[in-house]
């Protein structure tokens, strides 16, 4: 039976962590945080463990509360000139049994006040990774374009992130995928508003995202050498 797991409550207190963005608004309004983002979450994160199995038996839904799916609320500042301590945002990534041992590309899902999105791929690889998506393309064009050039894939999923202005060293300019070679990000998602984020459709929307991007996952895979 389908059921909701953000309530418009989620999006105040993320609203109000962005206009009060300290330790000490935190510590007084944590249990706002557990209730209404952190713990809701969770759940959702549990719900999508058999399902997201079912897409690929290699990836995980882990609902651990530390070092699982859930990323930390709390920001790195060590090495940022943002020094404000927490994300406004929660986000949370579904990740490759392997991915200790190969970069590898995930599954992904962002609850931000006008900013929710869902996906997956590849964001920021490596060299090493990013040299072998690009020779991979070059070598599969027919199985890269079946994976991103699908209806469903098209019409719901746009590519983010970043690309060369010049094509890579050693690939050739007039390749009838420079574009995608020109890639530095290899991530697709799909935005969704604060009433699905709030409704029973949830689960499936984020379901059907992720098939939708799975074929790109799979394709990244196969390009580190990885099982999908």
């Amino acid at each position: 039976m389908s059921k909701s797991y953000f309530t418009p409550a989620t999006f105040r207190f993320l609203r109000a962590l962005d206009k009060n963005n300290s330790r000490d608004w935190f510590a007084a309004h944590k249990d706002d945080y557990e209730r209404h983002v952190r713990e809701p979450f969770l759940e959702l994160i549990t719900d999508l463990q058999a399902p997201l199995a079912k897409i690929s038996p290699h990836y995980r839904a882990d609902p651990r509360k530390n070092g699982g799916s859930l990323f930390r609320i709390f920001r790195d500042t060590r090495f940022s000139n943002n020094k404000l301590p927490y994300k406004p945002w929660q986000g949370s990534r579904f990740f490759h049994e392997r991915r200790h041992e190969i970069p590898a590309p995930s599954f992904y899902m962002h609850i931000q006040p006008g900013d929710c999105f869902a996906g997956g791929g590849m964001w920021h690889p490596e060299p090493d990774a990013l040299k072998r998506i690009r020779d991979f393309i070059v070598d599969n064009p027919a199985t890269w374009k079946k994976a991103t050039q699908s209806k469903p894939f098209r019409e719901h999923l746009t590519f983010w992130g970043e690309s060369l202005s010049r094509p890579p060293r050693g690939f050739d300019a007039a390749h009838e995928l420079i574009d995608d070679l020109k890639r530095k990000d290899f991530a697709v998602g799909e935005n969704f508003d604060e009433a699905l984020a709030c409704s029973t459709e949830l689960l499936p929307w984020t379901l059907a995202t992720f098939k939708r991007a799975a074929p790109l996952v799979d394709y990244l895979c196969a390009a580190q050498e990885l099982e999908f």
